[in-house]
């Protein structure tokens, strides 16, 4: 593996412990794909540092288990703001 994907790896990977961000956030911040997040950090990464793996392990599964409350906010949010918009022009 090259050194600056190896490098990449592990500063992805420490970045999602720091900040608890889900693979999305991590690609935006990092000017990647969301493919390669998930790459770097389930492929990649166990073979690199098994512990940073596992502690990014969990962080991406409590992620997982709460987007169903996330995307169910977004519309929430998303109604309300479209009925505020419709009564505004009434």
């Amino acid at each position: 593996m090259q050194e600056h994907i190896i490098e990449r790896v592990i500063e992805v990977g420490n970045y999602i412990i720091e900040s608890g961000s889900t693979v999305r956030q991590t690609a935006g911040v990092f000017g990647v794909s969301k493919s390669t997040v998930h790459k770097d950090i389930t492929e990649r990464l166990p073979l690199i540092n098994e512990q940073i793996a596992a502690r990014v392990r969990l962080i991406l599964d409590n992620n997982k288990a709460e987007r169903h409350i996330r995307g169910g906010e977004a519309t929430r949010r998303k109604y309300l703001r479209d009925r505020q918009d419709g009564a505004e022009r009434a």
